[in-house]
């Protein structure tokens, strides 16, 4: 004789799959800490750059107010409420935080392999005659007399381990040319956008 109460007792098959379909507690803690993480990256971050970063206001108030706070036990609270407010961030919140901060590091890195280069030309400047007249060949308009007295002025800077105040006015000068000649690349590349925008019409 067939069990009435077969079928009745148990699972069906599509609770378990709501089962299996929810992140597991471990994965769950996972996400949390990976929030929290991104969270700490933002509070560390300049105060500037959080401003421009798209999220939703209420994040970015809990960010900012972390920064402000000094004292180690309420910076800590403030910590655990911005990890409460990073949590509340869809997916889509997240990967464009996630893709602004990456931008950073890419811009960042950008910047200290220009640096190290103006280091190196600076050095050779010092060390090599020639530097400074390839320098002049590029830059016509800098002031020969200043910069020759700069390089001499350095090098017995380094040879009597005096304060490098030649050497370090030496790398302004050259950080000045190189911006100066980025905004030149940029305003090319501008006028070229305008002229193939033109040019498409």
């Amino acid at each position: 004789m067939p069990n009435a109460n077969r079928g009745a007792v148990g699972f069906k098959s599509s609770e378990f799959e709501q089962e299996y379909e929810r992140p597991s507690k471990t994965e769950m803690k996972r996400q949390s800490d990976a929030l929290q993480a991104l969270g700490a990256e933002l509070v560390d971050a300049p105060r500037d750059r959080v401003k421009r970063v798209p999220m939703p206001e209420d994040v970015k108030e809990a960010i900012l107010t972390c920064q402000s706070i000094t004292n180690h036990e309420g910076r800590r609270r403030a910590m655990q409420f911005v990890g409460k407010k990073m949590r509340t961030l869809d997916e889509e919140e997240v990967a464009i935080i996630q893709r602004t901060i990456e931008g950073w590091k890419g811009a960042s890195k950008a910047d200290t392999a220009a640096m190290h280069a103006l280091e190196r030309r600076r050095d050779k400047l010092l060390a090599d005659d020639n530097a400074l007249t390839t320098l002049l060949s590029e830059n016509p308009e800098l002031d020969v007399q200043h910069l020759r007295t700069l390089i001499r002025n350095a090098r017995k800077e380094q040879a009597e381990n005096k304060p490098p105040k030649a050497y370090r006015e030496i790398f302004q000068i050259l950080k000045q040319i190189d911006a100066k000649n980025r905004k030149a690349k940029a305003d090319d590349a501008e006028a070229e956008d305008e002229d193939s925008e033109e040019d498409d019409e």
